[in-house]
């Protein structure tokens, strides 16, 4: 029937961003057939009365079909939710209408009274109208019913795709609240620095890098080198240690992704940012990194080399097409635009790296960057992604520690796999 597998299938889409120990509650119509232990079924008074404990996500699911004001549901929504708190909604196409229709008149689906069918535009103008934000949109079924191999095959690899997905039955719709101005002191940030055979741009870093909030660190952590970076970070946090905070590390794996993560460990400020030891994306673009996230314009902001003009050689040709093919690659996979994928300068906040952290399993353990680690995990949590174009500069000292063909085939397998675990479930 329609009914069991049709729930089965939004269920499993609903759980890719309902993590385990995620709190979650579920508003949904009375007689709605859904079971779920991880989704509390609740009401809007029910959920107002949390408001000193919000919920990590609210579930709307199909509500929007039955309410006869849907703003009015909406900005009701709104005061049992946080700052952090994300919204799914989802509602049907207005494509299906006349098949859903006749599914119920030959009694494969339960009678409901669906009074609104509205379209994406109309629920952007609903979210604007109540103070929320979408992040993604999601179509997903093109078969609600069970035929063994096909519907699996359908709903799975076809429905994703770029035409098919506009054909789909049932649209998920993920939303923040919209950020509002911050009060209190601002917050200070922890920059870390993955270094390896970087030893003539420590010091210009230090000097380089601008104060952004009133009590910032700065993170060097080395990774076996073959010159002298090591000696250089420890000179050098000794000679700015009266007017800089630098904590000094050397990695205990390989990779610039198991420094990042080491460098993380180590901080203790509420903004984390990477910045590239090779000072190819200058220190002094940080703060445009930090206005975006403090400001509530973005909770994962990524930097962008591919919207000013380069110096010189910074990127080689081949580099290039790559970069744009994996940026079109991974903006798909992930379901919100990206347009650089590979710039190193990533920021977030602690609290949302920790939550990223912990279901780091999900997505497995072989990026050896790091950067694709918090951009999946990033997406997968539904934060709201933005991206600040930097200049992007040549290196003034050593060489690049990639390696074009080899870890172009690592990026792929990675893209691959998050593809599996985000858009074709």
């Amino acid at each position: 029937m329609i009914r069991r597998y049709f729930y089965q299938k939004l269920k499993s889409y609903i759980h890719l961003f309902v993590r385990d120990n995620d709190s979650a509650v579920l508003l949904c119509p009375e007689g709605e057939d859904w079971s779920d232990p991880a989704l509390m079924r609740s009401t809007l008074e029910q959920c107002r009365q949390q408001q000193d404990n919000p919920p990590d996500y609210i579930v709307i699911q199909g509500m929007v079909h039955y309410e006869r004001d849907i703003q009015s549901f909406l900005n009701q929504v709104h005061t049992c939710c946080a700052p952090s708190t994300r919204l799914i909604i989802t509602y049907y196409s207005s494509l299906w209408r006349p098949f859903l229709l006749f599914a119920t008149a030959l009694g494969l689906r339960r009678r409901t009274p669906e009074q609104n069918w509205v379209s994406h535009e109309d629920m952007e103008n609903f979210l604007l109208l109540t103070d929320f934000e979408p992040v993604r949109l999601e179509g997903k079924v093109l078969c609600p019913l069970w035929i063994p191999l096909l519907s699996d095959f359908l709903n799975r690899f076809i429905a994703p795709l770029p035409f098919f997905r506009s054909l789909t039955m049932v649209n998920i719709l993920v939303a923040r609240p919209r950020a509002e101005v911050a009060t209190g002191p601002a917050p200070s940030v922890s920059v870390v620095v993955a270094a390896r055979n970087e030893a003539g741009n420590i010091e210009g870093i230090i000097r380089r890098l601008p104060r952004m909030g009133p009590d910032d660190e700065l993170i060097f952590v080395e990774g076996h080198s073959k010159d002298n970076t090591w000696e250089t970070i420890q000179a050098a946090a000794e000679k700015y240690g009266a007017t800089h905070r630098i904590l000094i590390a050397q990695q205990d794996g390989k990779g610039k992704g198991d420094a990042v993560r080491k460098g993380f460990g180590m901080a203790t400020k509420d903004i984390l940012m990477i910045l590239d030891a090779d000072m190819t994306v200058p220190p002094e673009d940080l703060p445009k990194f930090y206005q975006a996230i403090t400001s509530g314009k973005g909770e994962f902001i990524n930097g962008s080399r591919l919207v000013y003009p380069m110096e010189g050689e910074a990127m080689r040709f081949l580099n290039m097409v790559a970069n744009k093919f994996f940026a079109l690659a991974f903006s798909f996979v992930v379901g919100q635009r990206f347009k650089d994928t590979l710039c190193g300068t990533k920021v977030l906040t602690r609290e949302n790296y920790k939550k990223l952290a912990s279901h780091r399993s999900y997505f497995g353990n072989f990026d050896p960057f790091g950067d694709f680690d918090l951009i999946f995990g990033s997406a997968r949590m539904g934060l709201k992604i933005v991206e600040v174009p930097i200049s992007y500069k040549n290196r003034t000292y050593g060489s690049t520690n990639i390696s074009r063909w080899s870890h172009g085939a690592i990026l792929l397998r990675m893209l691959v796999f998050a593809a599996s675990r985000l858009r074709f479930i």
